[in-house]
């Protein structure tokens, strides 16, 4: 199990990702609803949206999405949350429990197609995401 940084677009998490692969260089992974098992279930003009990136090289380990919070406006503040990934199943749950006490959970933890997620602003207001 693993927390790392993850940044929130709302559109834009391509060009920014292709951007900072300039910067520091590294390994880019892409997936966009069009690439994606969940195709499907959105309407085509949301398949360029990233469904989840991923910049990783010695200097830098970020994950990203075009998936900010139905409920919000990207400002400064929201556009970036811990993430915590990689655990089982049993981990990521006791984890989410925790974290949950006093929280607002915006995403009650799910079996998706690409794997268990959820998501909740803690008592702190700071936005963790897990995926397991």
């Amino acid at each position: 199990m693993q927390i790392s940084t993850y940044l929130l677009f709302d559109g834009q998490c391509a060009a920014a990702f292709a951007f900072y692969q300039q910067v520091f260089g590294g390994e880019l992974q892409l997936t966009t609803v069009g690439d994606s098992p969940m195709q499907q279930a959105f309407p085509p003009a949301l398949h360029a949206r990233v469904v989840h990136a991923r910049l990783t090289s010695p200097l830098i380990d970020i994950a990203a999405s075009d998936w900010l919070h139905p409920t919000e406006q990207p400002q400064p503040g929201n556009l970036m949350c811990l993430y915590v990934s990689g655990g089982s199943a049993e981990e990521t749950t006791r984890l989410f429990q925790q974290l949950s006490a006093g929280a607002t959970v915006t995403d009650p933890l799910t079996q998706h197609p690409f794997g268990l997620y959820g998501a909740l602003n803690d008592a702190f207001g700071v936005r963790w995401m897990f995926h397991a």
